[in-house]
């Protein structure tokens, strides 16, 4: 890949994994952060708010209750001389008392007396209302303090005589206030900061190894099939690696087997084809060649193409296996297919002097097709007699067992080194080749063999046969006709 196709390929910043991961994680963080710095203010408020009211109201209240003391009207006296005395233990900003209509009795500020209020009507809001009979209550945090005020009537038998109004600034209780938002911001700050370093080394973590796997594909699907990924960790991305490393063996192993069936497909067409373009030119060249001469060389051309047409055949039918065709079964009785193969392989096994024997259960019923089926048991029986011995006996022997149908051939010939029985179903893989060309073997018949069995669900397995030959045997499911086919 040139530096081109790889900038087009790069993802731009903005929407990359790792951006979206960070701002992501700084939004939570953002909400959490905001959360922190207004809850605990809010709490703190509240309590301030209830604790203030609390004392303020008690406190006014004890006033009024000092200054109802009868049925006579307040006087400015009176209330002057009341409010003196209980100033000292009330520790508010500034008191103020009215007659019933809002007429200014007395109003104390910082400990002393005002005198630019008296005889002035108190246009309070809170004076207003505690004059109609209620008790009045508000506070605010306000330029780093909290600021309260508080208001009730005073009352003798149920008759206003006036009100009490209580106002303080409380700058250490702001104080207070100030300090838990300036640590909370302080602490946000730092969370922040911390978050948004971790945000990225996280995010650069998590999209490094995204990058090495989509690396790993890059070079993978540039055919480098060896190419392995490792990742550490037992996350979800170790176990994708994992799974990676699995998917690029297997396609790995499948190149290769492609590789080697093109290169043996190549080579097993070129010999026909070479034999008989040796042959054409032995003919072309000989100017007063015999007609039995000529004969023999055409015998011979037409046995290449007949065995050029049986290796195409064959890489036709493995073709079609390979891809993923419908297959339209039916229940197929498989000792009525084997006995078709037997009279088909008489003439054959008569000639190479080999006894077909058959033992064939009744009732071994399958789900398959009968072309495949026959296919599965000409090939099997047609390669035991060809590469048996002279005098040697095929055995084919066919059963049921519980829900399995078993197909056993076997022969007598010399049979099949333990090494080479891993490899037999392989395709183009011959244990004698001298041996299959002679007898016109291709290497396919095996491999069409398993392909087919495992496509209608079966097993096929070959084991050396004591003393001699090779004994192979098919499972399938059984078919019944009450239950269907039996897994």
């Amino acid at each position: 890949m040139d530096k081109r196709e790889e900038q087009a390929r790069r993802v731009p910043v903005w929407r990359s994994l790792q951006t979206k991961y960070a701002i992501t994680y700084l939004v939570i963080v953002a909400a959490v952060v905001g959360l922190l710095n207004t809850y605990p203010v809010m709490v703190s408020q509240t309590l301030a708010y209830q604790s203030k009211q609390t004392a303020l109201q008690n406190q006014a209240s004890v006033l009024a209750s000092a200054l109802a003391t009868g049925p006579e009207a307040l006087t400015q006296e009176s209330a002057t001389r009341t409010v003196s005395l209980l100033l000292g233990s009330l520790g508010v900003t500034r008191v103020v008392v009215t007659d019933p209509s809002g007429l200014v009795l007395c109003d104390f500020q910082e400990g002393s007396q005002r005198s630019d209020t008296a005889g002035q009507y108190a246009m309070i809001w809170e004076i207003v209302t505690a004059l109609r009979g209620n008790d009045v209550f508000r506070s605010e945090y306000k330029s780093g303090a909290l600021l309260s005020r508080a208001a009730v009537p005073v009352t003798y038998r149920s008759m206003t005589q006036g009100a009490v109004y209580l106002y303080e600034y409380d700058a250490q209780q702001g104080a207070l206030l100030q300090g838990i938002q300036t640590n909370l911001r302080t602490i946000s700050v730092v969370i922040c900061l911390v978050t948004a370093a971790m945000g990225v080394v996280f995010s650069k973590a998590l999209t490094r190894r995204i990058a090495q796997l989509l690396r790993g594909i890059h070079t993978v699907r540039q055919g480098e099939y060896s190419h392995r990924v490792t990742m550490r960790g037992g996350d979800e991305l170790s176990r994708l690696a994992d799974e990676f490393n699995e998917l690029t063996g297997r396609l790995q192993t499948t190149e290769e087997v492609r590789r080697r069936f093109v290169s043996d497909a190549s080579h097993e067409l070129k010999t026909p084809l070479a034999s008989i373009r040796l042959l054409t030119d032995s003919i072309l060249q000989a100017d007063n060649m015999d007609g039995d001469t000529a004969r023999e060389f055409l015998i011979d051309i037409g046995d290449e193409a007949e065995r050029l047409t049986r290796i195409t055949e064959k890489l036709l039918t493995l073709t079609r296996l390979d891809t993923a065709r419908e297959i339209h079964t039916a229940p197929v009785d498989v000792k009525t297919v084997v006995e078709r193969v037997e009279h088909m392989l008489t003439p054959l096994a008569r000639a190479a002097e080999v006894k077909l024997e058959l033992s064939l259960q009744r009732g071994c019923v399958i789900r398959a097709t009968e072309d495949d089926l026959y296919q599965v048991a000409f090939n099997l029986m047609e390669n035991a007699v060809k590469y048996n011995l002279p005098g040697g006996t095929v055995t084919v022997t066919l059963e049921r067992q519980g829900d399995q149908v078993i197909l056993q051939v076997e022969d007598t010939g010399v049979g099949i080194p333990e090494a080479d029985l891993p490899k037999i179903f392989d395709r183009f893989y011959r244990v004698d080749k001298a041996r299959s060309r002679a007898a016109g073997g291709t290497g396919l018949g095996l491999s069409i063999v398993r392909d087919t069995v495992l496509q209608h669900g079966g097993t096929v397995t070959a084991r050396r046969r004591e003393p001699e030959g090779t004994c192979f045997e098919v499972r399938f499911s059984a078919w019944t006709e009450e239950g269907g086919e039996k897994q």
